[in-house]
């Protein structure tokens, strides 16, 4: 079995807003562990979690990156997420196959958007969560209000086990609350500490801190809170097991101080995560259908072989790398990997643990490990894999919808060959992409969670697969419908050399309510049209109303009745009825009152209360209206109703019209007329396209 137990397995999801310093700390863990020799730093691009080309041009993360360690004598997994809101997705799916999260909070900035959105997701997944405040070397950042934010904005079980000594450029060291320990540091990056009493000046707020935090802690273990209720000492080892409980519970959200950049706290973070999060075998187990039953997947060394894959992605050398999160079992490299969802066997060429880019190979996995491995050609993100004789699924991961679109086009007939190919590699990597053929308007669009996400997989797609692409603005896909009941005459009469063509229909447009569609009725009394040729009428309208007369949309809405006609014996055919009813189309849609539909979409914004009144301002702007507003702590969500023709850049004005701070996710709602104006202008530029063509 190798010397790994599944006991001696953390693995932890390392989330944040954008900037608050995850990277930075994984470093410092790094350096703290001795894993490497100096630190980098993502102003410099060598830090070992942000390797991709993208991430070192843009000094942010874009994938989440696998960092394993070795940490008294326990394996430790850490998921460094990316924390901006265009890669929300990575942060996900990251969280779904850890044990617990560590979630970074800024002294200077405190909680923002998307450290409530990773806490929702922990929240989801029933994971323990511990905060690590960072930045508390610098100006202006302050550690009690930034825990105070924490219990206002996402719960009052969140409470500190270690205090910082000092604040701002003379923070030097923490306080463990509960050994009553002090360790200060040299101050020079190098991370190294001594450990002291606890400062005489800050002896009473910890013994104070102390007391309401054993009380805590015992409130979750019966017995221990009959001992401390009785007034009998409780020992050491009981209390950090009652804490461990505590917090593998969710009863209560671990706090810690320090700096990444300034290598202070990494070590005692380190040990925290070590000896107080779960292993796997302690975790809650994890559920996945059979057939049409859920089952529990028992996490242990006994049961089958099973494991999620949540990250596929494409590395220059190596090729394909698949990261799985093991669930139950083990698996040798040399054996056989099946993966449920495609029914696919896949040989295994080595399992890779991965440290950043690079990565070590083993001859096995056990439960609750996350390795990646190379040259899996099947699997993607979301499947689950297993051994063969058993039949189980687990969930698939259930990544937020596209709220930024583009239409491509490729810039040559080469690129064009050579785009289908760059396309299904780059969505088997970024299971949030979307990509489809618009029906209705013909563009190809390629969707995701904003304009850095969809440039990043633009110039991805570029640099790898050597594809030029130029993008627009999608085309909304408008509709026409009429408003009121017309009739009109279609008649088609053809006489050259030879058999003529001759049909006659007369038909009655009737407007119908939202969402009806196309609805045709055959009213002919006394054979006016013979039976035979009244398929054809249809089929002529059904043609007819893919392009509107008004501007060429499709018509939408409305019931056409085919109530008189006349044919000719000898001349009639299938085509000329076919023709006669495009032409009575025409003609009664345009005496119909016809207008323009647009689709609206429901979207929800959430924003910090202070970019409220601005947010609002911009989505009348945008002809939006509000249907109401909640609070979330200091965090206001907003929904509104929205013409899809006004959303198409709103990612990027939202970004910078709150600082990066505002989410917002959008979907299709109903289609609505458009107002008279808007519409003048719309059936205008279209009539100019369709000249120029």
């Amino acid at each position: 079995m190798g010397t790994r137990k599944p006991e001696d397995i953390r693995s932890i999801a390392i989330v944040a807003h954008g900037g608050a310093g995850k990277t930075s700390l994984v470093e410092a863990m790094l350096f703290s562990n001795g894993d490497i020799s100096r630190m980098g730093t993502i102003e410099g691009g060598n830090t070992v979690a942000d390797f991709g080309a993208e991430e070192q041009k843009r000094q942010i993360s874009i994938n989440t990156a696998l960092v394993t360690l070795d940490r008294k004598n326990k394996r430790l997994y850490l998921l460094d997420t990316p924390g901006f809101a265009d890669f929300i997705g990575e942060m996900r799916s990251a969280m779904r196959v850890s044990d617990a999260a560590l979630t970074v909070v800024s002294g200077l900035h405190g909680v923002e958007v998307q450290t409530g959105k990773a806490f929702e997701f922990a929240e989801d997944f029933e994971i323990p969560v511990v905060f690590f405040v960072s930045k508390l070397d610098r100006e202006n950042s302050d550690f009690s209000r930034t825990v105070a934010d924490i219990k206002e904005q996402l719960s009052e079980k969140a409470a500190p086990f270690f205090l910082p000594v000092g604040e701002e450029l003379s923070f030097n060291g923490l306080v463990d609350i509960l050994k009553q320990k002090a360790y200060l540091y040299k101050n020079d990056g190098s991370g190294s500490f001594s450990e002291s009493d606890v400062p005489s000046e800050m002896a009473d707020e910890v013994a104070s801190l102390r007391e309401s935090l054993v009380e805590s802690i015992v409130e979750a273990d019966d017995e221990l809170m009959m001992k401390y209720l009785e007034g009998e000492e409780i020992s050491s080892d009981e209390l950090m097991a009652a804490a461990r409980k505590a917090i593998r519970e969710r009863h209560i959200f671990p706090i810690l101080p320090g700096s990444g950049t300034a290598n202070i706290g990494a070590h005692q973070l380190l040990d925290f995560l070590a000896d107080m999060l779960p292993s796997p075998l302690e975790s809650h187990h994890r559920k996945a259908m059979v057939g049409e039953e859920e089952v529990e997947i028992q996490a242990s060394l006994d049961t089958p072989f099973s494991g999620l894959c949540f990250k596929v992605m494409v590395d220059p050398y190596v090729g394909k790398l698949s990261y799985i999160r093991v669930f139950s079992g083990h698996l040798a490299s040399d054996g056989i990997l099946y993966d449920v969802n495609r029914d696919e066997e896949e040989r295994i060429s080595s399992f890779k643990f991965m440290k950043g880019k690079d990565g070590t190979d083993e001859k096995e996995i056990i439960v609750g490990d996350i390795v990646a491995i190379p040259k899996l050609h099947s699997t993607q993100v979301g499947d689950t894999v297993s051994v063969k004789s058993q039949n189980i699924q687990f969930p698939p991961i259930n990544f937020p919808k596209p709220v930024y679109s583009v239409a491509v086009l490729a810039k040559s007939r080469a690129d064009e060959d050579k785009l289908s190919n760059a396309l299904h590699k780059i969505l088997e990597e970024d299971p949030v992409l979307t990509f489809e053929k618009n029906p209705e308007t013909g563009d190809n669009v390629l969707s995701g969670m904003g304009d850095m996400h969809i440039d990043i997989v633009l110039s991805r797609i570029r640099e790898r697969y050597g594809v030029e692409l130029e993008t627009k603005t999608p085309q909304v896909p408008y509709r026409e419908t009429i408003r009121k009941k017309a009739e009109a005459q279609g008649k088609y009469k053809k006489q050259t050399g030879g058999r003529g063509q001759y049909g006659d229909v007369h038909i009655r447009y009737l407007p119908l309510e939202r969402g009806a569609g196309f609805v045709f009725e055959d009213k002919i009394v006394g054979g006016a049209v013979p039976k035979g040729y009244i398929p054809a009428v249809e089929k002529g309208l059904r043609e007819a109303l893919s392009k509107g007369p008004l501007a060429g949309f499709p018509t939408v809405d409305f019931q056409a009745e085919l109530f008189f006609g006349s044919y000719h014996e000898v001349d009639s055919s299938e085509m000329a009825f076919k023709i006669a009813a495009s032409m009575s189309f025409k003609k009664g849609i345009l005496e119909a009152n016809p207008v323009l539909l647009e689709p609206i979409m429901v979207v929800e914004v959430i924003v910090p209360e202070e970019y409220l009144g601005d947010v609002m301002g911009d989505l009348n702007s945008r002809r939006g209206r509000i249907l109401g507003i909640d609070s979330h702590g200091r965090l206001q969500v907003v929904r509104a109703q929205v013409p899809l023709a006004e959303m198409f850049k709103y990612a990027i004005v939202l970004r910078s019209m709150t600082s990066g701070r505002g989410t917002f996710s959008m979907e299709y709602d109903h289609y609505e007329e458009v107002p008279g104006d808007v519409a003048k202008k719309v059936i205008a530029e279209h009539k100019q396209e369709e000249e120029e063509e």
